[in-house]
């Protein structure tokens, strides 16, 4: 839990260091740009780091939604035969046209 915290809260001090850049007007130099995306990506590392220890706790239950089992259709011997049976004549057809075309 304590890792939760830490990681929390150097996730959001860096957002502060690019408010400052931002406040002082540094933002639109070179160095304060490259500053601006270091402090975004140590952020986003620490934030993704809380995000998955939040994850792991169970925290963020609420996010998923559960999965409903569905069974699976089950087909039965009978119906197996009948759908053959089905697809037997169509397919003989199609070979007879194919051959009358040929």
């Amino acid at each position: 839990m304590m890792m939760l915290v830490i990681s929390i809260v150097m996730g959001i001090l860096p957002l502060f260091g690019i408010v400052w850049t931002f406040t002082t007007g540094t933002l639109e130099t070179q160095d304060g740009l490259f500053m601006s995306l270091i402090l975004l990506t140590l952020s986003g590392v620490f934030l993704l780091n809380a995000y998955w220890e939040m994850r792991d706790h169970g925290m963020l239950g609420f996010l998923h939604k559960p999965k409903a089992a569905a069974a699976p259709a089950k087909s039965t011997p009978a119906a197996a035969t009948s759908s053959a049976a089905k697809a037997a004549p169509k397919a003989a057809e199609k070979e007879a046209a194919l051959k009358s075309e040929g």
